[in-house]
């Protein structure tokens, strides 16, 4: 498509006609169509936006999360062989799932007033396929159709996935290997539309779910049941405000129906080239074909090499 110049890409963005919610739920050809068409008006459009409210929009950067989260990884960073200290913050709730405190509670209200902001922007972005479009349902990562390609978000998006999810994941999960691709979407849950999420298992190697409810934004229902394959027993986990679920992607989950009030979330996924995800055991993992590929540096794995970027490319592939 032909590229913006004269700084009307915003003005262009929001006299778009979008996809109807219908086409979009069955995922019309016609929709991927629209959003891959007006990709770069799209993109032009969000660092237009930026720059003509950036005296009002909060600054997003890792002073938002949690102080002593914030404090280990930084250290775990600097010397990694201190990573036991950023492992001691998350409880295990079952084998292969963890939760601790994510977004500092004082700061979460400027994360919540730029999503605000971003919601009442007018620049198009497109739900999660499957959802109703609901006010925070959007698309986070660059792989993705219609993403919030705000460059201020984006920087702290990769920030949370480079220093903080993929280290962790690799530090509780083992998930070293298969977890250099990054994906994420955001949900809100409604008693009258997207209200619970049927049991099933994420396309992962692990998933990062962040409530961003206010300490005063109360719901009602909203449980998580997570499955122990190992004991066979269902364990009921009920997401806090700034507070994250790490997890397998393999691990079977449900979400209760919301009965009152709204639940808002981040959700976050690692995987590996080519949709790669752990199968069987952590020491293999496979793609989307089924292939089974080992995984012969998961038994060796230092911490050094946790906290490390994966230095291979970023690929277009999309789960959803």
């Amino acid at each position: 498509m032909k590229t913006t110049t004269d700084k009307n890409a915003l003005a262009q963005a929001r006299a778009l006609t979008l996809p109807s919610r219908e086409a979009s739920l069955i995922r019309e050809a016609s929709v991927s169509q629209f959003w891959n068409s007006n990709r770069n008006l799209l993109e032009e459009a969000w660092v237009e936006w930026e720059m003509e409210n950036k005296d009002n929009l909060p600054i997003l950067n890792e002073t938002l999360l949690d102080p002593r989260l914030r404090q280990a990884v930084n250290e775990a960073w600097e010397n990694p062989e201190k990573e036991s200290a950023v492992a001691d913050l998350w409880e295990e709730i079952i084998p292969g799932v963890y939760s601790a405190q994510f977004f500092d509670l004082d700061r979460l209200t400027d994360f919540r007033n730029y999503l605000e902001a971003v919601a009442n922007s007018r620049v198009p972005k497109r739900a999660p396929y499957g959802i109703q479009l609901n006010r925070y349902g959007m698309m986070l990562d660059p792989r993705s159709e219609g993403h919030l390609a705000a460059p201020n978000f984006q920087a702290f998006y990769n920030d949370i996935m480079d220093r903080y999810m993929r280290p962790i994941a690799r530090l509780l999960l083992g998930t070293y290997g298969y977890d250099n691709q990054t994906f994420g979407f955001s949900i809100q849950y409604n008693p009258d539309k997207d209200k619970d999420l049927h049991a099933h298992t994420d396309a992962s190697a692990a998933t990062l779910n962040i409530n961003i409810n206010l300490p005063d934004e109360k719901f009602t229902g909203s449980e998580v049941d997570f499955y122990d394959k190992a004991s066979g027993k269902t364990v009921q986990a009920i997401f806090e405000p700034g507070k994250a679920i790490i997890h397998r992607g393999n691990v079977p989950h449900a979400t209760h129906p919301i009965t009152s009030g709204q639940r808002s979330n981040l959700v976050v996924w690692l995987y590996g080239d080519r949709m790669q995800i752990p199968r069987g055991n952590t020491s293999s993992y496979g793609n989307s074909s089924g292939d089974t590929i080992k995984n012969d540096a998961f038994e060796s794995v230092t911490p050094r090499q946790r906290w490390s970027l994966p230095d291979g490319p970023k690929d277009t592939v999309a789960p959803f």
